[in-house]
């Protein structure tokens, strides 16, 4: 439970459905507060309470129309700050533009490090985030970040809903997730395999294949685990690569599941049984339009990290058991 009435919940229109399931786990309202646009595209904020001294988290996350999604969380928390709240925690499940958290390549910018100096100026105090893109990006910032994992409710997902998951691999489709699905093979006590994108040239030019490198897939369930699908090319290719492997069958466990770019029929078509995502960005229209989309639940994993957060306790646990607990009693998938 909460300690004391001094905590606020607000959201803007990115996800109110995940912000409305977080308070019902934490037996608190709602804040009311309007969010919308003047006729010139500029965005209006009203707050409807008074957040004077309060503890204040705005639930925002960064999914399609992210530019509007992060100007109205940056106005929400400059509209908090100049009303005297005691403390602003930006709550953001898929944290906006983590895909550019480098310089790659000659005057490409590093978004990532913009929109946490953005946050900073307009007065947030403390950020709480689910799987970022590269962990790296918490010290883009000057105040405390934590960095959320939606593995242990992967993982609780694999034991009760895949038969034969003892029989199982899993498998990254490129060289950059391999200490993610390292952790869980690790876990599960199962093997891992890491696939290798080699491009190679035809006369109708660059082509792309994919081969698996490392690991053993055939006859076994592999289970394809990343931590962002957007267009489905990726995913396309690797499930394609495990069938042509001699892969039993083939599942798909995806922490943010974008899909801004992807042709959900082409994902129905696909030789997998499921493609897993987490409710980080919101999934109805996509669960409307394809049969194999599960989406697993992450507010009770959000909703504990605010309680705890709230109350002075360690959030460490949420790393482990209690989150893959959550999953396996029932309460993070839907």
């Amino acid at each position: 439970m909460l300690r004391g009435n001094s905590v606020r919940i607000l959201t803007g229109n990115s996800h109110p459905g995940l912000a409305q399931a977080v308070c019902e786990r934490l037996n608190v309202p709602l804040t009311p507060c309007t969010v919308k646009k003047f006729s010139n595209g500029e965005i209006n904020v009203k707050i409807a309470e008074s957040v004077r001294d309060e503890d204040v988290y705005i639930i925002q996350t960064g999914c399609s129309d992210v530019n509007d999604n992060l100007m109205e969380l940056l106005i929400l928390i400059s509209a908090c700050k100049g009303a005297s709240a005691r403390r602003i925690t930006a709550v953001i499940p898929c944290y906006p533009y983590a895909r550019m958290d480098k310089k790659d390549k000659s005057r490409a910018p590093i978004t990532a490090k913009l929109v946490a100096n953005m946050l900073a100026v307009a007065g947030c105090d403390h950020v709480i985030t689910m799987d970022l893109h590269a962990s790296q990006i918490q010290g883009f910032f000057d105040f405390p970040v934590d960095n959320l994992y939606s593995e242990p409710l992967m993982i609780a997902y694999i034991k009760r809903n895949i038969e034969d998951w003892k029989n199982s691999i899993i498998v990254s489709p490129d060289a950059g997730g391999a200490k993610r699905v390292t952790a869980i093979a690790d876990k599960l006590g199962v093997e891992f395999a890491l696939i290798h994108r080699e491009r190679t040239r035809n006369s109708s030019g660059p082509a792309e294949k994919m081969e698996v490198l490392v690991g053993d897939v055939r006859d076994k369930v592999a289970i394809l685990v990343d931590d962002m699908i957007d267009s489905g090319n990726t995913l396309t290719l690797a499930a394609r690569s495990l069938r042509d492997n001699g892969a039993k069958k083939v599942y798909a466990l995806v922490s943010h599941g974008l899909l801004s770019e992807t042709n959900m029929k082409k994902i129905e078509e696909l030789p997998i049984e499921q493609l897993v995502v987490t409710n980080t960005v919101p999934q109805k229209q996509h669960e409307a339009a394809c049969s194999k989309l599960v989406t697993i639940d992450v507010s009770p994993t959000i909703a504990e990290s605010i309680r705890r957060t709230h109350n002075g306790e360690s959030i460490s646990l949420l790393f482990g058991d209690w989150a893959e607990g959550a999953g396996v009693n029932g309460v993070g998938v839907y």
